[in-house]
């Protein structure tokens, strides 16, 4: 007798990777594990090694979270290696164990790729899975690629007609030709001035610089983390966010009410990768924002329109400072957001109606209803 056929969509679940990342990208799984919809969908976990090697992972949520002195990594003997085979058909992985013919692992329906930074979260594996033709959550290669570069999101910004931060970036040619040019345009910004990785996120490298005198030091941290670095003139202003949900069919992308970033630890200058992940008393979300119910609305509006402007899809987070004089400056737009179950997206979401897992699920049905390739 044939075996019925599983009616349950099947997902690979991809995290981990090669960006400094890595460990908020396993904890980014860990919460999607525990509470992904069991019943609509069958999960396959695959990491990713700091050395780019994919395995089958373990399929447990307290393995991959972030705990109290322990920072998940995935390793290169978790378990076989996995690997996608491209074109059209079939869509089945092929595991392999070393000394043993590889094997097909049936197909999978859909791939939810959780990962931050180069190498994952830029446009690199969305173009994986297009060559394979597999539907994915979340952005395609183009807007990954420009969300995740600081320098040319805001080209595509400001070509929209968006508000976007004066800025000076310094490519490797540049610092090694002529420093004191590239020094001197970042003087002309003023002080102070943010110093960032211009393909980084979770404000890994990022360095606050009061003067003239910190800013070599921070262009080399920067450039631990990514050779191209952007500066920023500090903008005095309240940071809110946005979270961004594509619409269904040919409905308009959805928006939040903003919420506030509100840092209240002493030891935390701005909004940095400490407070993001390792500080939960030291940071706060205040939702709704609490701002005029034009600004609110006017927020929502530039979130979509940004989000528009890059071609996005599946979800993104627009972070913007509002100013005293009244005006709304767009700083970024993440196009893989934090998304454990305390991260501001899903929280905001949540706080909106949307409950963490029916989230989920619904990033998977808008990836579902979209074809790859050309769109």
């Amino acid at each position: 007798m044939m075996n019925e056929p599983n009616p349950r969509v099947r997902v690979a679940l991809v995290f981990g990777g090669r960006s400094d990342e890595h460990a908020i990208s396993c904890a980014t799984a860990a919460g999607v594990l525990a509470a992904i919809d069991r019943e609509r969908f069958d999960v396959v976990p695959i990491g990713i090694t700091r050395a780019g090697q994919w395995v089958i992972a373990a399929d447990d949520p307290q393995r991959w979270a972030i705990t109290e002195g322990v920072v998940p990594e995935v390793g290169a003997l978790e378990a076989a290696g996995v690997s996608i085979p491209l074109g059209d058909e079939p869509r089945d992985l092929v595991v392999s164990n070393a000394g043993e013919v590889p094997v097909a692992l049936n197909a999978v329906d859909v791939v939810l790729p959780l990962l931050h930074g180069p190498f994952g979260e830029d446009g690199t594996v969305q173009g994986l899975f297009e060559l394979a033709g597999l539907p994915y959550v979340g952005s395609g290669v183009f807007a990954s690629a420009a969300g995740m570069d600081k320098h040319y999101m805001k080209v595509v910004l400001a070509a929209a007609g968006l508000p976007v931060g004066p800025y000076e970036v310094i490519t490797p040619r540049q610092w090694r030709v002529d420093r004191a040019d590239a020094l001197e345009r970042v003087a002309g910004l003023g002080w102070p001035v943010f110093v960032k990785p211009t393909r980084a996120g979770s404000s890994i490298g990022i360095t606050r610089v009061d003067g003239p005198e910190g800013l070599e030091a921070a262009i080399a941290e920067a450039q631990r983390h990514d050779p191209k670095v952007i500066v920023e003139a500090a903008i005095d202003g309240r940071e809110l966010e946005c979270a961004v949900l594509e619409g269904r069919g040919d409905d308009p992308p959805r928006t939040t009410q903003p919420g506030e970033i509100v840092v209240t630890g002493t030891s935390h200058g701005f909004y940095d990768y400490e407070a993001k992940y390792f500080d939960a008393d030291g940071v706060t979300l205040a939702w709704p924002a609490d701002v005029p119910t034009e600004v609110g609305e006017q927020v929502r509006e530039l979130a979509a329109t940004t989000f528009e402007a890059l071609g996005c899809e599946g979800l993104g987070r627009v972070d913007f400072f509002y100013t005293p004089a009244g005006d709304l400056i767009v700083n970024e737009i993440n196009t893989m957001p934090g998304f454990t179950p305390f991260s501001m997206y899903p929280m905001m979401w949540q706080r909106s109606g949307v409950e963490y897992p029916d989230l989920i699920t619904e990033l998977i049905e808008l990836a579902l209803e979209r074809p790859t390739g050309l769109r």
